[in-house]
């Protein structure tokens, strides 16, 4: 099997177990009365099961996602490489008035 493969197969098992923990943990805690809610329902189960599997699909990405992303390459100096500007230059934008109108004149006028 590739190396790619087996890493992905790992970090998605990774993953729906840091899902199974948090629902564990939302169960446990009683977040928003969950526990209630499944406990006194005949498709509680099947509610748990679904907040389990698209929890596990979120984390199992994420879980992926870091994993590929910390396997580049660490480029030297701050930011990782991106250059910092030791000093700043305002740039002159030309600002010009449009003329009043005498209808717009004979308004402030009034006021």
């Amino acid at each position: 099997m590739p190396k790619l493969v087996k890493l992905y197969i790992k970090n998605v098992i990774i993953g729906f177990a840091i899902a199974a923990g948090f629902v564990a943990m939302l169960l446990w805690f009683n977040v928003m009365n969950l526990w209630g809610l499944v406990s006194q329902s005949s498709d509680g189960i099947l509610a748990v099961f679904l907040l389990w599997f698209m929890n596990g699909i979120v984390f199992a990405g994420v879980q992926f996602a870091w994993v590929i992303m910390s396997m580049a390459e660490k480029k030297s100096g701050p930011r990782g490489g991106t250059p910092v500007a030791h000093h700043f230059e305002p740039a002159l934008v030309p600002a010009r008035a449009k003329a009043e109108s005498k209808q717009h004149r004979q308004l402030t006028r009034r006021h």
